[in-house]
């Protein structure tokens, strides 16, 4: 289930127009809209978090994981970040859900992402200014 029916269900679970959510979580009427129609996707944790207390649940529950890392990638890198995030999550999901995978080759495939992430991760902490490496931090 992706935040758009998250956000519709969790909802009507709590017999909430979408006016009175969004008075409630203090946006407008025409954000909660476009969250439901799936036009658009909170640009931060401070939006989720908003929706999240006016719908009695938590972030976590109203996004899912793939939309924390969205949220996550928009509120690091902008726009750009979120949609490669959202682009990549939906080619991986498409790739396992398919079934044309054996078991063997989702594991391989996760594996290799995995290994990607960590690579990349050590290839940028030159960018990292010093302040901020954990490193530095560890030592002090």
């Amino acid at each position: 289930m992706v935040f758009k029916e998250r956000l519709k269900n969790l909802r009507i679970a709590a017999n909430l127009t979408q006016a009175e959510l969004a008075k409630k979580a203090g946006m407008s009427e025409r954000t909660v809209q476009n969250y439901e129609l799936g036009s658009r996707m909170p640009r931060n944790m401070e939006l989720v978090e908003k929706l999240a207390a006016a719908l009695g649940t938590t972030a976590e529950e109203l996004l899912g994981n793939s939309g924390l890392l969205i949220v996550s990638a928009h509120e690091q890198g902008g726009a750009k970040a979120a949609r490669d995030i959202r682009d990549l999550v939906t080619e991986v999901t498409g790739m396992f859900a398919g079934g044309e995978l054996s078991e063997e080759d989702m594991d391989g495939a996760m594996k290799a992402l995995n290994e990607a992430y960590w690579i990349a991760k050590e290839n940028n902490k030159k960018y990292t200014p010093k302040k901020y490496r954990k490193e530095k931090v560890e030592q002090e």
